[in-house]
């Protein structure tokens, strides 16, 4: 059996990266600026968004952000946690 000790932090953090990027990916497609999703999420401004699109300062999205956010976009919550990528 594996253990979670055993995992990188990087790899967690490059983990966080992607979903941002996901989320950008889907905001853009649908035509939202990220003041109109931070809006939609029931935030005044747009930090959350902007940072955890960007990872900056280790911020990011919860499964409660990407769940209400999938909604709003209307995607596919996997589309958000996608990690092809990494």
């Amino acid at each position: 059996m594996r253990n979670a000790d055993e995992l990188p932090s990087e790899t967690i953090d490059n983990f966080y990266k992607q979903i941002g990027i996901n989320v950008k990916k889907q905001r853009e497609l649908k035509g939202l600026t990220q003041l109109a999703l931070a809006h939609a999420l029931g935030h005044k401004s747009v930090g959350l968004v902007s940072q955890a699109e960007l990872y900056l300062k280790k911020q990011h999205f919860n499964i409660e952000h990407l769940y209400k956010i999938s909604y709003i976009l209307e995607c596919n919550l996997c589309d958000l946690l996608e990690t092809k990528n990494l």
